[in-house]
């Protein structure tokens, strides 16, 4: 629907009027504290900062405040949990290696959703995942835990030669597998986490960006008949605000899942 009304704008308009589109300058905000420096802090540092606090707060009140029998929140708090322990760490990783895990794949999981869902959230208005910082950060936990549980549980040479040369396949063929295998296990695993991550935000930023963008055009500066095209615009806007709050449900899952994946392939003995 904003798609419509932009293209109706373009044309009505020759370069767009007062029409401003989403662009790359929406991830790259100017710091407002320590500018220049590697300490600098801009506005998705502070959203990133405000997920975060949130996010404790939550856990630590539902925590004092729990009960035998279960409040509201704690519920949803106790759904949550058992959902990432039970559904993710133990159906992927077997019962006691599981809930061995499952600290870190909660963590995983609910930090992730927090500092997607901060995409829809009015004022805030951007992913705190949509920079590839913070998912190449949370990519690289996963692939130390991965390295780490491999190389303690098969030894160095065990887990290496597992990974690098998979059983089963004629010698030959380990010139063509073997650099394969090298890249999938120490490049590709790690950089399709924070890629897939960061590029699922950025494309529904821009969709609710453009949308909203468009709305306000329409309602407030465009003239005439171009007024009724806000309607399309903000409907599409809020239909692109509920499936990205889906999306940023389902990529914290998709991200815990591919963890719990990757520490059970390196517990293997082979895969």
């Amino acid at each position: 629907m904003s798609t419509l009304a932009t293209t109706v704008l373009l044309a009505a308009s020759g370069e767009g009027g007062g029409f401003h589109a989403p662009s790359i300058n929406d991830f790259f905000p100017q710091a407002f504290l320590f500018d220049g420096t590697i300490f600098a802090f801009n506005r998705i540092m502070m959203v990133r900062v405000i997920a975060a606090l949130a996010m404790i707060a939550i856990f630590v009140t539902v925590a004092r405040r729990a009960t035998l029998v279960p409040g509201r929140a704690q519920n949803v708090v106790e759904i949550i949990l058992d959902f990432a322990r039970v559904q993710i760490a133990e159906e992927i990783l077997g019962k006691e290696r599981g809930r061995r895990y499952a600290p870190m794949i909660t963590t995983i999981l609910v930090s992730i959703f927090f500092f997607n869902v901060t995409g829809v959230i009015p004022v805030l208005n951007i992913a705190s995942t949509s920079l590839i910082g913070l998912p190449l950060l949370l990519a690289a936990w996963v692939m130390v835990m991965y390295l780490g549980a491999g190389i303690k549980h098969q030894g160095l040479g065990g887990f290496l030669k597992n990974s690098l040369f998979p059983p089963g396949a004629p010698w030959y063929m380990y010139f063509l597998l073997t650099p394969i295998e090298f890249l999938q296990v120490f490049l590709l695993r790690p950089g399709t986490l924070a890629l897939r991550l960061t590029a699922n935000m950025i494309a529904g930023h821009i969709m609710l960006a453009l949308a909203f963008a468009a709305t306000q055009f329409f309602l407030f500066e465009a003239g005439g008949a171009l007024k009724v095209f806000s309607v399309a615009s903000f409907a599409g806007g809020v239909m692109f605000m509920l499936f990205e709050a889906l999306v940023a449900a389902l990529q914290a899952y998709i991200f815990a899942l591919l963890a719990a994946v990757y520490l059970n392939l390196a517990l293997e003995a082979e895969h």
